[in-house]
């Protein structure tokens, strides 16, 4: 029989296990959505946190400044779809590209949908 000290252990043991597997996952997972507003239309686009610190930063400003600096940017554009369970969810559409004449702002984007990361 275990005693009751290794059953604190491994139920210990279990939720670390747990919770270092999810939270690298979710980190992982974790996309930023931006609004970028052009003459013609609004797109959302989708940026890993290892795209925003290639980019320079972490925020609007950081994507608004390199696409100033480069001229275009090639991402991933977001829409609004149901997922495989029913649910609505943000997910990748297309990749395109931005050009820096067209595009007059950059904001961050908020969405009550689960975002899906982009290949």
């Amino acid at each position: 029989m275990l005693s009751r000290s290794d059953l604190i252990k491994g139920a210990a043991f279990a939720l670390l296990a747990f919770v270092s597997t999810n939270g690298a996952w979710a980190q992982e997972a974790k996309m930023n959505l931006f609004k970028i507003v052009t003459v013609k239309d609004e797109i959302i686009i989708g940026l890993s946190p290892d795209e925003l610190k290639a980019l320079g930063g972490s925020d609007a400003a950081a994507v608004a400044h390199a696409l100033a600096q480069k001229g275009d940017l090639t991402v991933w554009q977001y829409n609004v779809h149901r997922g495989p369970n029913g649910e609505m969810q943000q997910a990748p559409t297309a990749k395109i590209g931005l050009l820096a004449n067209s595009s007059l702002r950059v904001e961050p984007y908020t969405t009550p949908y689960q975002i899906v990361p982009h290949p």
